[in-house]
């Protein structure tokens, strides 16, 4: 676990660790510089269990803070934590088993419930568990494995080189397509973790960096898969003009920052953000690449928004939203039933 000023939620992430069913493990924690109460949180959890080891530097950023951890770690296995998230009781125990009679794994995800900031339910999102169709969404750009749910080999992180700071704000995602250059990737279809959605997560502030860095971390995976050097071995930083020179169209880098907005904009609605979830939307709709949306992303957003309407009790306005948003792509009529046959399909055993 990386913390930065996490003293919020710290107490809630750090005890559901500490009160799993598996008790063999050590609990690495980097305090990334923090200048909250942070430091004197995590100073008790260590006086108080012997497992949990803290480790401070001045601040470096997540990516750094990983490596240095992940690099402290003696185990067979490493399992991920973010400072704002819970772990269900049972989720280190689930997984290690399965890790355990699957040795051609590499990493192991799970579902996810989530909850707002103040912990209460949002809902419930369960992703694909073979590792087939893990690889169908990561060669689309999606990132189908939540990385604070992740338990991975040791020598899988290893052998990758571990965190790359290149593709900063999308680092999971890298490590995910790398890490499947060599083993299978694997979700459970059972709710390992509590995600908060809360307007501070790297999502929410730093999402048009993410989407640029994932498109990168995309682009080098194709090239490897080609036979072909890795492109970010030799790049500092991800910028537009350096995703132009890998080949990613500027139309294709708007249409992957609209739908960043889109994704934005609904974690902010489900997390009852009303104030943020509106200035994105006005932000989205001054930004350059807006205006180069084509009608897929304008019929997104106009059923994202039938969406907003209706939780507000604006009923009518959401059914004519709605309406409007199908006459636009009449295609999307039968989106509402996707969660339900992703989650029929995923009711299958998990490997």
């Amino acid at each position: 676990m990386s913390v930065f000023n996490g003293e919020r939620f710290l107490r809630d992430a750090v005890e559901s660790i500490l009160d799993q069913s598996l008790t063999d493990f050590e609990f690495i924690i980097v305090d990334d510089g923090s200048t909250d109460g942070s430091a004197s949180l995590l100073e008790f959890y260590k006086n108080n269990d012997p497992r949990v080891r803290v480790y401070s530097h001045e601040n470096r950023g997540l990516v750094e803070s990983l490596n240095i951890g992940c690099g402290l770690a003696r185990g067979k296995y490493i399992a991920r934590m973010d400072a704002d998230d819970i772990a269900l009781r049972d989720r280190l125990a689930l997984q290690v088993n399965v890790l355990e009679k699957h040795h051609e794994l590499g990493c192991l995800g799970g579902a996810v419930e989530f909850i707002k900031a103040s912990g209460v339910r949002i809902g419930t999102r369960y992703f694909p568990t073979k590792d087939h169709e893990i690889r169908s969404d990561l060669a689309r750009g999606d990132c189908p494995i939540f990385h604070p749910t992740v338990v991975m080999r040791t020598s899988a992180f290893i052998s990758v080189g571990g965190y790359r700071k290149v593709v900063v704000d999308a680092e999971d995602y890298d490590l995910w397509l790398r890490i499947a250059d060599s083993f299978r990737l694997a979700n459970l279809d059972t709710v390992v973790l509590k995600y908060r959605l809360h307007l501070q997560q790297v999502s929410v502030r730093k999402f048009r960096q993410q989407v640029l860095s994932a498109l990168a971390a995309k682009t080098a995976s194709l090239s490897r898969s080609n036979g072909n050097p890795d492109p970010l071995e030799s790049i500092p930083e991800v910028t537009p003009a350096v995703l132009t020179a890998l080949g990613v169209s500027h139309d294709k880098q708007h249409a992957h920052i609209n739908r960043g907005f889109l994704t934005c904009i609904r974690s902010m609605s489900d997390a009852g953000e009303a104030t943020a979830t509106r200035e994105t939307i006005e932000a989205m709709l001054a930004s350059p690449e807006w205006r180069s949306a084509d009608l897929c992303l304008v019929a997104d957003f106009g059923l994202l928004s039938a969406r907003i309407y209706w939780r507000q009790q604006r009923y009518m306005r959401s059914i004519a939203t709605a309406i409007h948003a199908f006459v636009i792509r009449p295609v999307m009529i039968g989106r509402p039933l996707k969660p339900l046959l992703r989650r029929l399909r995923l009711a299958r055993p998990a490997l």
